[in-house]
């Protein structure tokens, strides 16, 4: 799972994090938290917006990714 990201949904019970879901990530696993501010998309947008986020993972998955170091030689191109 190294070089991946997925979302996981938790919430804080006691002050510590919860997770909704079991992750089947191994013991000692480092892992990052971002808080999520309440936004002001409505229901269509934020399913089209999870709709393109889960389409942007299935590319990931597929090995339709580039590099960093690609990715900037592709935008210097287009200036």
């Amino acid at each position: 799972m190294k070089g991946t990201m997925r979302a996981l949904k938790a919430h804080v019970r006691g002050g510590r994090l919860l997770l909704d879901e079991p992750t089947g990530l191994p013991d000692g696993t480092e892992v990052r938290v971002a808080l999520v501010d309440d936004d002001d998309l409505d229901d269509g947008e934020r399913a089209k917006l999870h709709a393109a986020i889960q389409a942007g993972e299935a590319e990931l998955d597929g090995g339709q990714a580039v590099t960093e170091d690609e990715l900037w030689a592709r935008l210097r191109v287009i200036r």
